[in-house]
C-alpha cells in the first residue's frame, strides 16, 4: 500500500521557520519524483517545489525562492520542506506529493500519490 504521510505544520509568527517531513512507503522512493504543494483558502492547489530523488534536481516556484529549501534523506524514504522566513501568505495546507513520470515538476496532474496535508499558519 502506498503511503505519503505529511507532518509539521503548525502556527508560526511572520518570519519565524517551519521544517515538514514527507515518510513515504509502499514504492520505490529512488524512482520518483517528490513535490510539495499547498492549497491556501478559496485558492488553487500550488505546486511549491519538487525533489528529483534519482538525480536530486530541484525545482521552485518563485513564490518560495531563496526562503524555502527541499531535501531527503533516502534511507528513511523521507523528504524534508524547509522554510524560512515565512509569510502570512504562506498560510495553507501543505501536501507532498510523488510521482514516477513526471514532466511538468509543478504541475498536480503529474502526480500519482497524494498524503493527506499539514496545515501551517503564519500569523502577522
Amino acid at each position: 500500500e502506498v503511503q505519503l504521510q505529511a507532518s509539521g505544520g503548525g502556527l508560526v509568527q511572520t518570519g519565524g521557520s517551519l521544517r515538514l517531513s514527507c515518510a513515504a512507503s509502499g514504492f520505490t522512493f529512488v524512482n520518483y519524483a517528490i513535490a510539495w504543494f499547498r492549497q491556501a483558502p478559496g485558492k488553487e492547489r500550488e505546486g511549491v517545489l519538487c525533489l528529483a530523488i534519482s538525480d536530486g534536481s530541484t525545482y521552485y516556484a518563485d513564490s518560495v525562492k531563496g526562503r524555502f529549501t527541499i531535501s531527503s534523506d533516502n534511507a528513511k524514504n523521507t523528504v524534508y520542506l524547509q522554510m524560512n522566513n515565512l509569510k502570512p501568505e504562506d498560510t495553507a495546507v501543505y501536501y507532498c506529493a510523488a510521482g514516477n513520470s513526471v514532466l511538468s515538476a509543478l504541475s498536480s496532474p503529474e502526480y500519482d500519490y497524494w498524503g493527506q496535508g499539514t496545515l501551517v499558519t503564519v500569523s502577522s
